[in-house]
């Protein structure tokens, strides 16, 4: 009688075992999975955000170029040639911050992804040197206010 109950004991300690180890294994699992779910969207966030920052400066330069060119011959070829370039980047910033859209997790953050985008419109607009320096200076002070809200995120 006391050989079945040592083997019963046994057994019942093999399976106890056993589950505790199941469980915790699978507690584990589950945490690694969530913790590279984390990484891998903290990456793409960092990705999209650096990719619009990009894009907007590029997009701030064919503009800035765009206008440089109007000012001299507003019917040249190098303007029309600068107008297609800003077209596209247009387009990339556009495609850049539907990303960002998409990745974000704070609503302040794409607000102030649209404003970055929209301050880009009055560069053009600018009628003198100085305004289009002043308009740089708003467009760039908003890229900041999206890159310091990005980086908070990222943390």
């Amino acid at each position: 009688m006391e050989v079945v109950l040592a083997s019963l004991i046994a057994v019942a300690g093999t399976l106890l075992g056993s589950i505790i180890t199941f469980i915790f294994q699978r507690r584990s699992s589950v945490q690694a999975e969530a913790f590279a779910r984390s990484l891998q969207l903290r990456q793409e966030r960092l990705t999209a955000y650096s990719a619009y920052a990009g894009a907007v400066t590029a997009l701030k330069q064919g503009i800035v170029a765009l206008w440089f060119h109007q000012q001299e011959d507003a019917d040249s070829p190098e303007t029309r040639r600068a107008f297609t370039e800003c077209d596209q980047l247009g387009a990339a910033t556009e495609n850049a911050r539907f990303r960002v859209r998409l990745l974000a997790e704070d609503a302040m953050l794409v607000t102030l992804a649209a404003s970055a985008f929209d301050a880009i419109g009055p560069i053009r607009r600018a009628s003198t040197r100085t305004e289009l320096t002043e308009r740089e200076q708003e467009l760039q002070d908003a890229l900041n206010a999206f890159i310091t809200a990005a980086a908070v995120q990222l943390r």
